[in-house]
């Protein structure tokens, strides 16, 4: 089972719950499951801009993003962009 951790923003929309544990194939996969979807993916099914997806510590968006495989032991964590000026 992957784990995904939401920043406490995402949780608090989640009920509260930071720490989810998925059986996903992808990072896709996972992000799909949580209760948080609306929040992560745009009206035509892409992540948002101003979310991040960290695998295993490493930036997902210079890999294969959604489709980046995962494995029991993989760590999805989300992170907000911070934006403004």
């Amino acid at each position: 089972m992957a784990i995904v951790l939401l920043p406490g923003t995402l949780a608090a929309e989640a009920g509260g719950q930071k720490r989810f544990e998925l059986d996903a194939n992808t990072v896709g996969e996972a992000l799909r499951q949580l209760p948080v979807t609306n929040l992560l993916f745009d009206a035509s099914g892409e992540l948002r801009r101003l979310v991040n997806v960290y695998v295993d510590g490493v930036d997902a968006r210079g890999g294969r993003l959604l489709d980046e495989p995962l494995t029991e032991e993989s760590e999805v964590r989300i992170v907000g962009a911070v934006a403004g000026g």
